[in-house]
């Protein structure tokens, strides 16, 4: 993804391919842009003109949308699973949709059955590369995905 812009645009492709009881892992060093795509996923649900805040401080930020509430959640302050289940989880995985920063927090929480996208530094300052892995289900809406 060659800018913001980019990302945004696909981060919306993804976004329409969310139903209820997904789980969005989002992995990749600090800075890399897991929040930004996040953000973008986010608002292509929700419109663009919502406000969209980090969770890095209150770890977790809901959004009620079609098709499902989503719930962003960004674990990387958290020590374990447990702490997982005081954020909500359960409520989360039970007809929402989980995007997840810093997923490896959820140790055995973490269902088999998720999305995974990897935020890579590119060439440029903002230049992204995504990698996106389809656990069980997913492997099927993926190759879905229309690519530019």
């Amino acid at each position: 993804m060659a800018d913001e812009a980019a990302t945004s645009a696909f981060a919306g492709r993804v976004a329409a391919l969310l139903r209820p009881g997904d789980v969005v892992a989002l992995r990749g060093d600090l800075g890399a842009g897991k929040t930004s795509f996040a953000r973008a996923m986010i608002r292509a649900l929700a419109g663009a003109e919502v406000e969209v805040p980090s969770p890095t401080f209150t770890l977790v930020q809901t959004y009620e949308v079609e098709p499902a509430p989503v719930w962003h959640f960004d674990l990387y302050r958290l020590s374990g699973p447990d702490e997982v289940i005081e954020l909500g989880w359960e409520e989360a995985r039970a007809g929402g949709i989980a995007l997840v920063e810093w997923p490896d927090r959820l140790g055995p929480l973490l269902p088999a059955e998720r999305l995974e996208i990897r935020l890579d530094f590119g060439d440029g300052a903002e230049s992204r590369l995504a990698t996106l892995t389809g656990q069980e289900g997913w492997a099927a809406r993926l190759a879905a995905l229309s690519l530019p």
